[in-house]
């Protein structure tokens, strides 16, 4: 986790700033850092101070095996309590902020795929069962690119009858019969999820 910067945002990201954890002791205040340390040093971006005031208080940061990754104050007392949710990504809620997040910079900042990236064959699944072998093609054809179905697949996709696919702001999408869309986010590397979230999902995976 440490060198590069991480964005720490509320659930809105309308409220963001950086921070970076480094690898040498925090110093309680009056103290070298060999001495009465918090925990590991964490710089903050100026802007976060003004951003989220209650951060004043954080000098360091912690992390145990199968614990939680804390921000903790000059005497070592844990101020935000944060779990990994998916990999690289972690929350914490605070009162009267909601859910405050943790994430790379590089990861926030990562580029949309290209027709490229995303070509090739893929499983659509739901709730984890396959419904469906599905080529993601280059050809151009309208607005987007050629897809082609393998033969068996279930019926609820072949009701769907996709032709045709594209990235729309950063989201793949799916252009089925009937001016039927089918939209997907990237949830982890190759794999999206279709949006919005339900208790049923489907999801496209690449092997």
């Amino acid at each position: 986790m440490t060198g590069a910067p991480w964005e720490f945002s509320n659930a809105d990201r309308d409220r963001r700033c950086t921070v970076t954890f480094r690898a040498d002791a925090a110093a309680k205040p009056g103290l070298p850092a060999a001495a009465g340390a918090a925990g590991m040093r964490l710089d903050l971006e100026r802007s976060c101070t003004e951003v989220f005031p209650f951060l004043r208080d954080v000098v360091a940061w912690t992390l145990a095996d199968n614990d939680f990754l804390r921000f903790v104050d000059a005497r070592g007392r844990p101020l935000l309590e944060f779990s990994e949710v998916e990999h690289g990504l972690y929350e914490a809620p605070k009162q009267g902020e909601g859910i405050l997040f943790l994430q790379p910079v590089a990861v926030v900042e990562r580029p949309a795929p290209s027709p490229n990236d995303l070509a090739g064959t893929w499983t659509v699944k739901r709730s984890g069962r396959p419904l469906c072998s599905v080529t993601l093609a280059t050809t151009p054809i309208g607005d987007g690119f050629a897809l082609r179905l393998a033969n068996g697949c279930d019926a609820a996709i072949t009701r769907f009858a996709p032709t045709a696919w594209a990235i729309d702001r950063g989201e793949l999408v799916l252009n089925g019969a009937r001016n039927q869309v089918w939209r997907f986010e990237e949830t982890e590397p190759k794999t999206w999820q279709r949006v919005p979230a339900s208790n049923d999902p489907i999801q496209m995976v690449r092997p």
